[in-house]
């Protein structure tokens, strides 16, 4: 934007001056001045612009920039007219004794002169912000908001005073009795349904938007699904806004994030009290099994934020532990921290790590979980499920621990293949050792379904697949799966295991997650689809491959034998199935210990369906 050059400068002053002494005057005396005193309107009015010029250029009012007008030009300005008026006043007494003069005209060609010259300031700031804005908002990509509460009005607010390439035309929301108000002039058009009239509407006046932006937190997935679908059929992009606290400063640049499959399948976060958390694990030495895979990350970052006193990394995987000691490194540099290599199934390192780390309380996350590479190589899956959990609950035993968390499975209810039968078998140890009747650590058992974008699981598969270009390979058009987010399951497990350590949880029960409803997995594949901006079956197919082997069509949470009761915990109920006696679960352990040790793969199966009685392996 160009300055107003200086001789638009000093040609407004001199008007600004000449208006404010003939208003002083006029004000004063009345339009009778004019031809009662024509000297001194005309002589006097060219003193008073003169010496306002002199005061102009002696106080710097002339070097302002008008663009950027401010409260220091309004300081000049008053000094300026300060300087003007006393001069003028003494001038004209030396002239014709001020005689022709009220004196009170001093006062309002004051006043008269502060206001005219700061008034052509700020107005000519006005207008260069007006067009600017106008010039801005043009060049901004028009986008619809969806919800219309806090989240749109902080977005708004921090669009108008930001360079963010977005504008928002319209907004839309569910609930009716917000349709036709507005939010910092935008207008609530209607309801998700209602968004192709709205576009449509929105077109016609040339504000066709060219995103959707999701500004509801708390949207529950269903209305997200929906929304999509929307998006999908009006062909434009759908992106969210994170949480409110993410706004900061004013800056939006991080503020919109696309769709994740958490948000179409997860459900809205329950508020949970973080004070038992920091109870269980602040100032406690905990040892993390299992550290680098999904579950065990999860659990690392969310202990190592608790403020524990030391915390052991234990994997058998190089690579997977060195991603998540590196994680805490970069995050907790302050942690003292131990990441070993070393696999549950050797017992004589693991006691010697148990006794050298001294653990508080164990996270037990280490298991073989694929159902196709369990049912393939089954005595490796009872060597690290059955075995190596008895491994780590002994050896949490004899290093003195506090207590013991086992993480399970919903396989293990009435399985089908022997990863869940072998999870099963595992439990009934932990129940077991929290039975028996000595003054050693307590044993806790979770037990939870799928979490989303776990390594193994379908989800990083459809990824994949859709990577390449489909097709999406799903086993059986019924088939269903539990869902929940790693961050809310293991957040869930800890709150489990800071109740099941108290004396007020009754030993030997299992703590179930609530996963919410079931979801089909074909389901599933297309919502993935869409997330890609794809549409199913047309441009990436979805194939029927067939059950594999030892796969559920459903899974359950719960035997039907297992009475469930509710805890303190919201989203975390007990079961409690049968349990056996730890004398003879300990003879049929060491029994298939023998078998598999001798790879005796027909004996270790019979064992497994003598612990197990109702699996069933699939057909």
């Amino acid at each position: 934007m160009r300055l107003p050059p200086i001789w638009l400068t000093l040609v407004h002053d001199t008007a600004a001056a000449a208006l404010a002494f003939i208003g002083a005057v006029v004000l004063r005396v009345g339009w009778d001045a004019f031809t009662d005193r024509p000297e001194l309107m005309t002589g006097g009015t060219l003193l008073f612009a003169a010496l306002t010029l002199i005061s102009a250029r002696l106080t710097g009012l002339t070097r302002g920039v008008w663009r950027y007008t401010s409260l220091a030009d309004l300081l000049g300005v008053v000094k300026t007219a300060t300087l003007t008026v006393p001069v003028f006043a003494l001038v004209l007494f030396f002239i014709q004794r001020g005689d022709y003069l009220p004196r009170s005209s001093l006062l309002y060609a004051w006043a008269l002169l502060v206001l005219l010259l700061i008034a052509g300031r700020a107005l000519y700031r006005a207008i260069k912000e007006r067009s600017a804005a106008a010039l801005l908002s043009a060049a901004r990509e028009p986008v619809v908001l969806i919800g219309a509460g806090d989240e749109a009005d902080l977005f708004i607010a921090n669009l108008k005073r930001s360079a963010a390439p977005y504008r928002v035309v319209a907004l839309v929301d569910e609930r009716e009795r917000r349709h036709g108000q507005a939010i910092r002039g935008v207008r609530v058009e209607g309801g998700i349904d209602a968004l192709p009239q709205v576009i449509a509407r929105l077109s016609a006046r040339d504000e066709a938007p060219q995103k959707l932006i999701l500004a509801q937190s708390d949207a529950k997935p269903e209305t997200v699904r929906r929304l999509l679908e929307a998006a999908q059929s009006l062909n434009l992009p759908l992106v969210r806004l994170p949480r409110l606290t993410d706004f900061r400063d004013g800056d939006i640049s991080v503020a919109l994030r696309p769709l994740a499959l958490e948000d179409l399948l997860g459900r809205p976060p329950q508020p949970l009290d973080r004070a038992p958390l920091e109870n269980l694990v602040r100032g406690q030495r905990v040892l993390v099994t299992g550290a680098g895979g999904s579950i065990g990350a999860e659990l690392v970052r969310q202990i190592a934020a608790l403020g524990p006193a030391h915390l052991t990394l234990l994997d058998a995987s190089e690579y997977a532990l060195y991603s998540i000691d590196l994680q805490v490194s970069e995050l907790f540099p302050a942690l003292p921290r131990r990441a070993v290599i070393a696999d549950v199934r050797d017992a004589g390192r693991i006691g010697r790590i148990f006794t050298e780390a001294a653990p508080d309380l164990v996270f037990h996350a280490a298991a073989i979980k694929h159902v196709p590479l369990a049912e393939a190589n089954p005595l490796e899956c009872f060597a690290t499920n059955i075995l190596g959990s008895r491994i780590v609950a002994e050896a949490s035993r004899r290093a003195g621990a506090k207590a013991m968390v086992l993480i399970s499975s919903d396989k293990a209810v009435n399985p089908t293949n022997v990863m869940g039968a072998s999870k099963r078998v595992a439990e009934m140890w932990v129940q077991a050792q929290d039975l028996a009747e000595n003054h050693g650590p307590r044993f806790v058992l979770v037990r939870f379904g799928n979490v989303l974008g776990s390594t193994g699981s379908v989800i990083p598969l459809f990824q994949r697949q859709l990577q390449r270009g489909g097709p999406l390979t799903v086993t059986h058009a019924e088939i269903t799966r539990y869902f929940m987010t790693i961050a809310e399951a293991v957040e869930l497990v800890l709150h489990a295991s800071a109740y099941g350590t108290t004396d007020a949880a009754a030993p030997g029960r299992i703590f179930v997650l609530d996963m919410g409803e079931p979801v089909k997995i074909i389901d599933l594949a297309r919502q993935m689809i869409r997330l890609h901006g794809l549409r199913p079956e047309v441009d990436i197919p979805i194939e029927i491959t067939g059950l594999r082997p030892g796969e559920k069509l459903y899974e359950e949470l719960f035997h039907d034998s297992e009475a469930l009761d509710p805890t303190p915990v919201s989203g975390v109920r007990l079961a409690a199935p049968r349990t056996w006696a730890l004398p003879d679960l300990t003879r049929e352990f060491d029994a298939m210990a023998e078998a598999v040790a001798r790879g005796d793969t027909a004996a270790a199966l019979t064992i497994l369906h003598r612990l197990v009685p109702e699996f069933s392996p699939a057909p």
